[in-house]
């Protein structure tokens, strides 16, 4: 694993093999300004390395905005969506309501995207599933 950014409130890392895999560990709550900021960056890390899987280890992301998660689904799920992507693991926030929105918005966009959406409660299953061979 190699941390491609270190932030803050986000690590961003890269499980190069057998399947390029890139982690988002959000690490606390961030402003709608950053939170679209990095979520961007990230997207370019993610074509950038022709990642596979995506990880989003969001256990500690905190409150997120309802215009972020809808701004979410278009600038970045979709695009990830047109770039290939395959899989995307999502570790649920531990936060019950964070937990509910952001998990509504997975499921109302996963009929539109042209890769697999799972939940999980812990990064070693998230991991496990993102990286396993599709």
């Amino acid at each position: 694993m190699r941390t491609l950014l270190a932030l803050p409130f986000l690590n961003v890392h890269l499980h190069e093999s057998p399947t390029p895999v890139l982690e988002l560990e959000w690490l606390s709550y961030i402003g709608s300004t950053e939170f679209r900021a990095v979520a961007l960056q990230a997207l370019a890390l993610s074509k950038q390395h022709r990642v596979r899987a995506w990880v989003a280890d969001d256990r500690h992301l905190g409150a997120v905005r309802p215009r972020d998660l809808d701004w979410t689904e278009q600038a970045i799920l979709l695009p990830l969506s047109q770039s290939g992507l395959q899989r995307f693991a999502h570790v649920e926030p531990l936060d019950a309501l964070n937990r509910h929105m952001v998990g509504t918005m997975y499921s109302r966009s996963q009929p539109a995207l042209g890769f697999e959406i799972a939940n999980f409660s812990t990064l070693a299953e998230a991991r496990a599933w993102a990286s396993a061979q599709v």
